[in-house]
């Protein structure tokens, strides 16, 4: 089994790829989504989960992996709505207070999975900045569409967008850092815009 994830700038955007993944027959055990910059648009989340460790539930108003949304609280990124193999991670090593915290959680979840280490780093710091994480878990039979649905026209590059955050100086995703506001978000996203129209 291996382990493929794209990050997206647009959280309806990775919501279609979950819905894509799962109409060609991958199973939603398999898929996980992770979205800090979705908190906003799922306005019937549990607010207690912003605030702590616990998962709060998500009115997802779907079905498959996406009804099944949570949000959850991760150190350094602030409240994500979340679903999938990866959700059970971070609230377990949130709950459990581990070193690392839930971000460790996830970092760990996607490494032990397969995902580069510093590929995993870019995706938290991704995540951080308001993009959303799509990961899938799928047999060699099923690669090869999951891949090509995973990196359709809505996909952040990543070579372009670790490459960019090396630029600024970044070296690794630290939760120590302070959680980005909703406004931070705003102007992240139209700085990545900006920066992908001026790409070859």
């Amino acid at each position: 089994m291996q382990t493929l994830s794209g990050l997206y700038d647009n959280y309806g955007d990775a919501r279609a790829v979950v819905r894509e993944l799962e109409d060609v027959g991958i199973l939603s055990s398999n898929i996980s989504i992770v979205g800090r910059g979705a908190v906003a648009n799922e306005t019937n989340a549990a607010q207690g989960a912003a605030a702590g460790a616990g998962v709060g539930a998500v009115a997802g108003g779907t079905g498959g992996l996406l009804a099944g949304l949570g949000m959850i609280a991760i150190p350094g990124v602030g409240p994500v709505v979340a679903a999938g193999w990866l959700l059970a991670t971070i609230a377990g090593a949130a709950a459990g207070a581990v070193a690392g915290g839930a971000a460790g959680g996830v970092i760990g979840s996607l490494t032990d999975a397969g995902v580069d280490e510093d590929e995993a780093h870019v995706y938290v710091e991704g995540i951080r900045r308001g993009s959303t994480l799509v990961s899938v878990r799928v047999d060699e039979d099923q690669a090869a569409i999951a891949r090509s649905i995973i990196k359709d026209d809505t996909f952040a590059d990543f070579e372009a967008r670790r490459a960019m955050y090396h630029e600024e100086g970044w070296q690794g995703f630290d939760e120590t850092n302070p959680v980005f506001t909703e406004e931070e978000v705003a102007r992240e996203r139209q700085r990545l815009r900006e920066y992908r129209q001026q790409m070859p």
